[in-house]
């Protein structure tokens, strides 16, 4: 297994960029099933491993999957998140640029979020990495 390790803590956006794609959820019935299908059939690395928060990615990309068991994300939500390096800066910029922010900027032992949604509804986290 991976070395634990938080999950947004690793840099991950580009300079000079403000959002970078994250993860993408994929709902599973098994996490250990799903994660040795990914690792040892797909050959893909096991990024994070902690309780409801597995994460695995092609090696050599950036982007990860997130293996949600049993459930699909909360309605409205996407399951896909974003990475930023400047939290705040980032969560003014979409403000000032008319985008609906449906969870105000808050802060979990695992990590600092935010959650916007486009024009249809859908919704994104943006988390500081």
């Amino acid at each position: 297994m991976a070395p634990l390790t938080q999950p947004y803590e690793r840099s991950r956006v580009a300079a000079g960029m403000t959002l970078t794609m994250g993860t993408i959820a994929v709902v599973v019935r098994n996490e250990k099933k799903a994660v040795d299908f990914y690792t040892k059939k797909l050959g893909f690395k096991l990024v994070d491993d902690w309780p409801h928060w597995r994460t695995v990615s092609a090696k050599g990309s950036k982007q990860e999957i997130h293996l949600c068991p049993d459930s699909p994300p909360e309605k409205g939500n996407t399951g896909i998140s974003f990475y930023t390096t400047d939290i705040e800066k980032e969560h003014k910029r979409l403000v000032k640029a008319g985008v609906k922010i449906t969870q105000p900027i808050t802060k979990e032992e695992w990590g600092t979020y935010f959650m916007f949604a486009d024009p249809d509804g859908n919704e994104f986290y943006a988390f500081e990495g």
